[in-house]
C-alpha cells in the first residue's frame, strides 16, 4: 500500500508537479487552522503549530523553530522527512533548500488559497532567481489525501454588546471613516478574528477560538458576509439586515470580487489575504493594515472589566484545581492527561465558560523542557511528589480570554532548580513593574523581563509575550514583546502576555506567566508614560523561591500581588480552600 509521500508524489507526477510546499495554515491565515486544513500535519504527522513541508520526487523535509525542535525529531524519526531546524546556523530556508534541489524551468506547486499573498511574492522572487516557477494548484492536496475532513458546519452566534462595549455598527462606522480617509470605496477583511471583532459574532469552526470561517467585504453603505448561509439563524440574519449587512455563500466571494468596477479602490492586508482570493480582485488595490486590528486590540472599557471577570473566574478554578492537586497526589494516579481534564472540570463550573483557549500544556520533569509539549501515549507520565510541574493552560468565557503558566515545586527541588524557578520570576515581576514612554516597541521592553536571565547567563528562545483577544484568539496581534523587531508600539489598552522561561533539556522547564494590561502611567515635561496592571489573579508557588535572590522592590512585588490573590479570591472559596490560600499567599520575609 502507497504511504502517504508515496502517494503526494504519483500526483504531483499527474500534475508534472516537481516539488509541493505545504504550509501549517489555511485561506485566512489561521494560526490553528481546521482539520480540514491541516495537511501539514496529515503528510508529516508532526503536531505542533507551526512548521512547513516540502517534498521533491525525492526528498522531504519539515522546518520549524526552536519551541518544536526535539518534537519535530521524535515526530518525524523513521518517516523518510529531513527536519530543517529554522534560524539556526546553516539551515537553508525551504526557497533555498529548493534552489538547491531543483533544476531551472522547475515547477513548484502548492495551494494558493492557504499562502498569503505576502509569502508568494517573497517566494516567487527567490525561486524566480533560478528560473523555478511557482503553481497555485488546489486539486493536488485534495486527491492525495483521501479522506479529507471536511468542512466545519457549525453555526454562528452573537456576542451581545454588554460583552462586546460596542455594536457592529459602530465598529464598522470606525472602519469607514478609515477607508474615507485612504479613497477607499471596499475593503476586504480575510482574518477570522477580525471579522468576528467587527460584527460581534462568535462561532465553533476552530477548535479553541470562537471563529466563524468566513469572509468579509466592506463597502462605502453596506457589507456582505461570506460564509455558509446555514450557519446564520433568522434572528442574526434580521438584525444584520439592520446594519445593511447581507450573507452570501463563503464561495462567492470569488465572483463579487471580480465584478466589483475597475476604477474602485480596496483595502486589504497582504499578510492577511491568501493568494487565490487576491488573483480574483479586478480593481485597484491598497495594501494596508486591516484598520480592525489595532482597533481590536486596544480594549475598551467593558472588554477590560470583562477581561477582569473572566480573571477572577479563572484564579477561583485555578485555586480549586491546585487544592485538588495538592490534596491528590499520591493518593491516586494523577497523569498529565488527568490534569488536563480536571483543569477542564474546575473551570467549566464558572459562568459564562465557553471552552479552553488552546489545548492545556501539562509538562512533568523533562517533559517541561519542550516548551509547547504535547502530552500523548509515549510521553505521558505519572506525578509524584517530586520535581517540577509546568502547566500552561486557558480558557474561553464571554467575557474574556485567559491564558496562565504556573510552575508547581511538587517536591524536592534542588538549589539550581530554585535558583532558576526564581530568576525566571525575577524576570516576570521585573516587566510587570515596567514604566515606559509612550511610542515604545514590544522589543525595546523585552530586554526589562530578559535581564535577570541574561545576568545569570542564562536566556529562552521563545517571545516573552503576545496579545490575547476578547473571547478570540488566544494568540492576537499586533502586538508582541519580543527580541525580533516589530513596528508596533505598546498602546494603552492592549493586553499582553508576560512569560519569560527557562528550559533545561532531559530535565524540565519553569515558565511564569500573567496577562498585563498597559495603561497610562502620568505625564512629565519628558512626555507621557506607560505602565502595565498586572489581570491574572493566581499565587506563585514560594516553595520553590529563594529569597535572596530577590531584591526588595520584587519581593514588595510579589508580597502585594499575593495579598491581592487572597483578597479576591478568599470569598469563592470553601473554609479548607480558603486557609489553603491563606497558607499560598502568606507574606514572604527574608
Amino acid at each position: 500500500m502507497d504511504t502517504k509521500l508515496e502517494k503526494l508524489r504519483k500526483v504531483l507526477d499527474e500534475h508534472n508537479v516537481h516539488a509541493f510546499i505545504i504550509n501549517s495554515s489555511d485561506p485566512h491565515m489561521s494560526e490553528i487552522p481546521a482539520t480540514h486544513w491541516q495537511a501539514r500535519k496529515w503528510i508529516s504527522g508532526f503536531t505542533g503549530s507551526a512548521g512547513v513541508f516540502v517534498i521533491t520526487r525525492n526528498k522531504a523535509g519539515l522546518w520549524t523553530d526552536s519551541r518544536y525542535f526535539i518534537q519535530a525529531e521524535n515526530q518525524l524519526n523513521g518517516t523518510g522527512i529531513e527536519l530543517f531546524k529554522q534560524a539556526t546556523v546553516g539551515t537553508p530556508s525551504p526557497t533555498q533548500w529548493l534552489k538547491k534541489e531543483l533544476e531551472p524551468n522547475c515547477i513548484v506547486g502548492l495551494d494558493g488559497s492557504c499562502f498569503s499573498v505576502s509569502e508568494i511574492r517573497s517566494m516567487k522572487s527567490s525561486l524566480g532567481e533560478k528560473g523555478i516557477k511557482i503553481v497555485s494548484d488546489d486539486q493536488i492536496i485534495d486527491q492525495a489525501w483521501i479522506d479529507r475532513p471536511s468542512i466545519p458546519q457549525e453555526k454562528a452566534f452573537e456576542l451581545d454588546v454588554k460583552f462586546s462595549g460596542k455594536s457592529r455598527f459602530s465598529k464598522l462606522t470606525q472602519i469607514r471613516k478609515f477607508m474615507n480617509k485612504y479613497d477607499c470605496n471596499y475593503h476586504l477583511v480575510s482574518s477570522l478574528d477580525d471579522i468576528a471583532w467587527i460584527l460581534n459574532i462568535r462561532g465553533n469552526d476552530i477548535i479553541n477560538s470562537p471563529l466563524l470561517i468566513s469572509y468579509l467585504l466592506i463597502s462605502d453603505n453596506n457589507s456582505v458576509l461570506y460564509t455558509d448561509t446555514d450557519k446564520i439563524n433568522d434572528d442574526l440574519l434580521k438584525k444584520f439586515s439592520n446594519d445593511n449587512i447581507y450573507v452570501q455563500h463563503y464561495s462567492n466571494i470569488f465572483k463579487d470580487l471580480e465584478d466589483i468596477p475597475k476604477s474602485s479602490n480596496l483595502l486589504l492586508n497582504t499578510n492577511k489575504c491568501n493568494w487565490k482570493i487576491f488573483n480574483s480582485i479586478s480593481s485597484n488595490v491598497l495594501e494596508g493594515e486591516n484598520p480592525s486590528e489595532i482597533l481590536k486590540s486596544c480594549k475598551n472599557e467593558i472588554e477590560v472589566e470583562g477581561f477582569k471577570n473572566a480573571m477572577k473566574k479563572d484564579g477561583i478554578a485555578l485555586t480549586k484545581f491546585f487544592f485538588w492537586l495538592e490534596n491528590n497526589i499520591e493518593k491516586i494516579n494523577i497523569n498529565e492527561s488527568l490534569i488536563a481534564e480536571k483543569l477542564i472540570e474546575f473551570r467549566s463550573m464558572q459562568q459564562d465558560f465557553h471552552s479552553v483557549s488552546f489545548d492545556s500544556i501539562v509538562a512533568y520533569k523533562e517533559n517541561g523542557a519542550l516548551p509547547h509539549y504535547s502530552t500523548t501515549a509515549q510521553t505521558e507520565k505519572e506525578l509524584k511528589k517530586d520535581g517540577f510541574l509546568l502547566i500552561d493552560s486557558g480558557a474561553q468565557y464571554f467575557d474574556g480570554t485567559t491564558d496562565i503558566t504556573r510552575t508547581i515545586n511538587l517536591g524536592n527541588a534542588s538549589d539550581k532548580m530554585k535558583e532558576d524557578f526564581t530568576i525566571v520570576l525575577k524576570a516576570m515581576i521585573n516587566l510587570s513593574m515596567a514604566v515606559f514612554p509612550v511610542n515604545t516597541t514590544g522589543s525595546n521592553i523585552d530586554v526589562i523581563a530578559r535581564l535577570p536571565l541574561w545576568k545569570s547567563l542564562r536566556n529562552y528562545g521563545h517571545g516573552t509575550g503576545h496579545g490575547v483577544g476578547h473571547f478570540l484568539n488566544v494568540h492576537e496581534g499586533p502586538q508582541s514583546i519580543r527580541q525580533e523587531y516589530k513596528d508596533q508600539y505598546i498602546k494603552q489598552g492592549m493586553i499582553t502576555s508576560n512569560e519569560p522561561a527557562l528550559y533545561r533539556e532531559n530535565e524540565y522547564g519553569i515558565r511564569h506567566e500573567n496577562l498585563i494590561l498597559c495603561k497610562d502611567f502620568g505625564s512629565s515635561e519628558f512626555g507621557d508614560f506607560l505602565e502595565f496592571e498586572t489581570l491574572t489573579i493566581c499565587y506563585f508557588d514560594s516553595s520553590a523561591i529563594e529569597l535572596k535572590l530577590l531584591n526588595d522592590e520584587e519581593l514588595n512585588w510579589l508580597n502585594d500581588y499575593h495579598q491581592k490573590v487572597y483578597d479576591c479570591l478568599s470569598s469563592e472559596l470553601d473554609e479548607d480552600e480558603k486557609e489553603w490560600l491563606k497558607i499560598k499567599t502568606t507574606k514572604l520575609v527574608r
